[in-house]
């Protein structure tokens, strides 16, 4: 093969393949989604820092809108989760014998934590449950004080489209400032990690010490 042609290929392959940053995209958002989808089902999975990560990464992207893409699949997930948590919440209430959902939802809510919301959410209303998904370990509480207090599904879903839009800005806020602070996003993915941890981790070290 001469070396025209030759070059004519390696062009060719080159234009063909896909890009790394575009590949990173078709595989990102949707893991994104899955995965905070999951966590908001089954509160183990660190879905702040999922997110935190993926803004770091995404502020490392040349590709525009990296950012708000990030911050609609996360909001997203967030939502149709807490969602389809409560529903099944309510069901078990409405059940004789409840459900392992509504189990798992009540196993999350020492009786303390579970007064607590109670008496915020009859003094509060919605506002209680927009902070709830910023406070560390306060979703859980907040959603079973809302099933107990029987609002509808409609009712809830209202007050948590805020609270899982305030829920992923500023998870990804503390994203983008670790992806500041670093040339490399795997650095930035660290210090975000390791913030979100942090977050998670005062309040309940200033719960045993009082």
């Amino acid at each position: 093969m001469s070396r025209p042609a030759l070059a004519a290929v390696l062009a060719a392959a080159s234009t063909s393949t896909v890009p790394p940053e575009s590949t990173q995209q078709a595989l990102g958002y949707p893991s994104l989604f899955l995965l905070v989808l999951i966590g908001a089902l089954v509160p183990v999975v660190p879905t702040g820092a999922l997110v935190s990560s993926a803004a770091v990464v995404a502020f490392h992207q040349t590709a525009p809108f990296s950012l708000f893409l990030v911050f609609v699949t996360a909001s997203l997930a967030a939502f149709l989760g807490d969602a389809a948590l409560y529903w099944l919440g309510r069901r078990g209430m409405r059940s004789k014998n409840g459900s392992r959902w509504l189990a798992a939802i009540r196993s999350r809510a020492p009786e303390e934590r579970l007064a607590q919301a109670r008496g915020k959410l009859a003094e509060h209303g919605v506002a209680v449950l927009v902070l709830s998904r910023l406070v560390p370990a306060g979703r859980i509480p907040v959603m079973l004080a809302c099933l107990m207090a029987d609002w509808p599904l409609r009712r809830f879903a209202r007050g948590n489209v805020a609270a899982c839009l305030a829920w992923a800005a500023t998870y990804q806020v503390v994203g983008v400032l670790g992806g500041s602070l670093f040339e490399e996003p795997w650095e930035g993915v660290v210090v975000a990690v390791a913030l979100t941890v942090v977050i998670s981790a005062v309040p309940s070290a200033v719960r045993r010490f009082r």
